[in-house]
């Protein structure tokens, strides 16, 4: 008997038009996208064209929403790989309608929408909550460190940034002058709220400065030369930023008094300051924005992603910062957690709030248990096996007695299958090791784009296993 095989017949007509509804099983995840983008409100997106209908016709923002947002799901965040997957893919090719985004309409779609973009988060934080998986009953805060598109070898000081720069001295100066006047444009306010010494004024300035390029949002110059002009502004911002906060902590000493009205004693007055000739430091002329941190096992050239997840694993917070540490960004990614809440109408404060060490803030955890939000963070982290030097009695002490019984210590257990189970899927399951695209705006919409789509994966195994059962 002759051998039998399945006819592949790569010249049979299709008898009747296709229908892209059969090409994929009701349950798949790209169907779910679609339904979740059409419940969405996208009118930030449709609000920058034209609507008189004139000039050439643009994709549907829906279809590139559905299309970016499958794609980040997938752990597909290069334009080029989205182009090429709605040729060979059938769930992009279902999504994208047969159309074939190009690599660059898709990458002008997000730099264009990156406000929007990062919008999104909201718009499926409120689908989760609709399906009840968005319980406060514990808030779980961490942050990882993800590598910049950015090499560290670009790390330049402000020397060699000068010799580059040589030429263009002077045309850098008179459009500084244009632009500030009299002003250096990094001007403080009159006092500072801090009751630390100089140094610790001088961080706090930092950090104000960090907010206000955030809050601005300019984007990395794609030029080498436009970015090492703006890496050498930057540093001679940073100079200017310390020399301000220097006249205002000498403002604060001179009143006698801190910030609390007790008087201040002869033996706290601080050395003369005297400020470096040319600004310290090295900054990366790749990604201005990005900094050294202290990754799990070394430095790198990147940011600190954080991230604020409930007990369904859903984020409901994500923000990045730019300093390596995790301290003091307790009460900021909360906050941050908090806004997100109020925007899809949740308004009730976390019942508790676990972190790791590195969260540790006294007055930010004070003031989070003056509104009713009790925090659970351990004083000391899991290498030390005896208190940090200074670091006993008060609330110190409280907190390792609170955590020294079982039920608390198993809640701030918790922590670890409740938010670093987050970054491990997210760097080792999908891959998200580094950011594809430069500048904190850029990198925060692209985080928070992560943050998305890991929110519709479990709302998406949520239907499903409520279907099941």
């Amino acid at each position: 008997m002759a051998q039998r095989f399945i006819a592949c017949d790569r010249e049979q007509s299709f008898l009747m038009p296709p229908d892209v509804r059969e090409w994929l099983p009701d349950d798949h995840f790209a169907w779910f996208v679609l339904d979740a983008v059409e419940s969405m409100d996208l009118d930030a997106f449709y609000a920058v064209y034209r609507a008189d209908g004139r000039a050439r016709p643009a994709f549907d923002p829906a279809m590139m929403v559905a299309l970016i947002l499958y794609a980040y799901a997938r752990g597909t965040r290069s334009s080029r790989a989205i182009e090429r997957a709605c040729i060979e893919d059938i769930a992009y090719r279902v999504i994208a309608a047969q159309r074939k985004p190009d690599h660059a309409t898709v990458a002008r779609f997000v730099e264009r929408h990156q406000d929007a973009l990062a919008g999104v988060f909201g718009e499926v934080l409120g689908l989760c909550a609709r399906a009840g998986l968005v319980g406060l009953n514990i808030v779980a805060i961490d942050g990882s460190k993800i590598a910049a598109n950015a090499s560290w070898e670009a790390n330049c000081d402000y020397e060699r940034l000068a010799r580059e720069t040589i030429e263009d001295a002077q045309r850098i100066d008179a459009e500084e002058d244009e632009r500030f006047g009299d002003r250096r444009g990094d001007e403080l306010p009159p006092e500072l709220a801090t009751s630390g010494g100089r140094k610790a004024w001088f961080k706090v300035a930092r950090r104000q400065l960090d907010d206000q390029r955030a809050e601005q949002a300019a984007p990395i110059p794609r030029d080498r030369p436009k970015r090492v002009r703006e890496a050498k502004r930057r540093m001679d911002e940073q100079l200017f930023t310390e020399l301000r906060a220097e006249e205002a902590y000498q403002r604060y000493r001179a009143r006698g008094k801190d910030r609390r009205g007790g008087r201040l004693g002869p033996n706290t007055v601080p050395r003369p300051y005297v400020p470096p000739p040319v600004p310290e430091g090295e900054i990366n002329t790749t990604d201005p924005d990005s900094r050294m941190v202290k990754g799990q096992h070394q430095f790198i050239q990147g940011y600190n992603a954080q991230a604020a997840t409930n007990e369904h694993r859903i984020v409901i917070g994500a923000e990045t910062e730019v300093v390596s540490p995790d301290f003091g960004h307790l009460e900021r990614t909360l906050n941050a957690a908090r806004r997100e809440l109020q925007h899809v109408g949740i308004t009730e404060a976390p019942k508790l709030v676990v972190a790791d060490s590195g969260y540790w803030h006294t007055e930010q955890m004070q003031r989070l248990a003056a509104e009713g939000i009790p925090v659970l963070i351990f004083p000391d982290s899991g290498l030390r096996t005896t208190p940090r030097p200074g670091w006993t009695g008060g609330l110190y002490d409280f907190m390792r007695r609170v955590l020294a019984s079982e039920h608390r210590k198993a809640l701030y257990h918790q922590r670890q299958h409740l938010i670093e189970s987050l970054f491990g899927n997210t760097k080792h399951n999908r891959g998200f090791k580094q950011f594809h695209r430069r500048g904190r705006a850029a990198i925060r919409t692209e985080w928070r784009l992560i943050t998305t789509t890991h929110n519709l994966l479990k709302l998406h195994q949520h239907q499903i296993a409520t279907a099941t059962a």
